[in-house]
């Protein structure tokens, strides 16, 4: 189980629901057709608020990664690993990687789930 429960607020609400039915969401901006992560109140490419949540297909690979081994706070067990991942949807999204023993930037990886205690879950790849 997750140490803690990540927070929630008005901006990020509509991806924190899709976790509960394990649908991985993220922003769209529909004015200059681009996808971000993490979720925002506006588009980081033209500034607008014309943003709306896509679901993607949870496939990507590795772009990056450190195995932690030092806990950052009480309740984690190192050591895990951290990676940036590409979506196909070419944005970028910071997770942490499971079931993969040694991994390799531009390794496919597809999207599992961490369950929280409160319903929601944690997008990570494998």
């Amino acid at each position: 189980m997750f140490p803690y429960l990540p927070q929630e607020d008005a901006v990020s609400a509509p991806f924190w629901a899709a976790t509960r039915e394990r649908k991985l969401v993220i922003q769209y901006c529909s004015t200059c057709d681009q996808h971000q992560w993490y979720p925002r109140a506006i588009c980081i490419s033209c500034a607008t608020e014309n943003l709306t949540w896509r679901e993607v297909s949870g496939k990507g690979t590795v772009d990056s990664w450190t195995t932690v081994h030092r806990a950052p706070t009480e309740g984690f067990v190192p050591p895990y690993v951290i990676a940036r991942v590409l979506l196909s949807e070419k944005v970028i999204m910071l997770t942490r990687l499971v079931g993969i023993e040694s991994p390799a930037c531009d390794q496919a990886v597809e999207l599992s789930w961490q369950e929280l205690s409160d319903g929601r879950a944690l997008p990570v790849f494998g």
